[in-house]
């Protein structure tokens, strides 16, 4: 079948100056043209199309893109394992970041003693004292806060990259849980919810199942968590959520 410049653009959701510059730098130039010269594309120019877009999302320039797949050697099932593997480390980085994140949020409800390189080693970029106000303001006044500040003022930088491990590796099988199919409500993301609370629980303050549903209704109704959640995995704000309510009704 035969599209025209601006059917692909359509489907493609590209723009049709996006389509007659991958023609130009010859990344993507079309199969046929019309006696009057107009671009004709067929089904293999929408399939190379489309492992062009998967390529640009994951940031590769496109001349690296064009030297892809003009590889001889490559094949179609070839290009698939390496986007699945680049998109794999792209996951883990998000998660680690998202880690991060949580951090400090975490953080900025205590009194953390790091020096400035430890801080960059345990956190990142993300700087805890950011988020102090608004801790202070929205949990300042529970026992949850005040036996946060407690516990975690004595944390050394070894305490803290042991619970970052920790979250990592949860963070990790709740991901894979979810890319398995797993319904929310099974026992495996039951158990999950259960050892979320737990870490809570043995790292900052003692987390009823009434606090941990709140927590989870707060991932979905605060836009910074929901937002990072999104970036590791499409679903996952909603499924750790779930996961977690579902857990509280059958544990509590």
């Amino acid at each position: 079948m035969a599209y025209t410049v601006g059917q692909v653009a359509s489907l493609a959701g590209v723009t049709v100056r996006t389509l007659h510059h991958y023609d130009q730098i010859g990344l993507l130039s079309p199969s046929g043209r019309t006696l009057a010269g107009y671009r004709r594309y067929d089904d293999a120019d929408l399939q190379r199309l489309q492992l062009v877009l998967y390529y640009r999302e994951l940031g590769l320039p496109l001349e690296e893109i064009a030297a892809i797949l003009d590889d001889p050697a490559a094949d179609l099932a070839a290009h698939l394992r390496r986007q699945h593997e680049l998109l794999t480390v792209r996951m883990k980085r998000l998660q680690e970041m998202v880690t991060a994140i949580e951090f400090a949020m975490e953080a900025s409800k205590m009194n953390i003693h790091l020096t400035p390189q430890e801080r960059f080693e345990v956190f990142g970029d993300v700087k805890p004292e950011e988020h102090v106000a608004e801790a202070e303001q929205r949990w300042g006044d529970t026992d949850a806060y005040r036996e946060s500040n407690r516990r975690t003022s004595r944390y050394s930088k070894d305490d803290w990259l042991r619970l970052k491990a920790e979250n990592e590796d949860w963070g990790r099988r709740i991901v894979a849980l979810l890319a398995s199919g797993a319904p929310a409500d099974s026992p495996e993301a039951m158990d999950l919810a259960e050892e979320h609370r737990q870490i809570i629980s043995r790292w900052f303050y003692e987390c009823s199942y009434e606090i941990h549903t709140g927590l989870a209704d707060m991932y979905l109704a605060d836009e910074r968590f929901t937002a990072h959640y999104e970036a590791i995995a499409p679903g996952l704000t909603a499924y750790v959520s779930e996961a977690i309510h579902v857990n509280a009704i059958s544990r509590a």
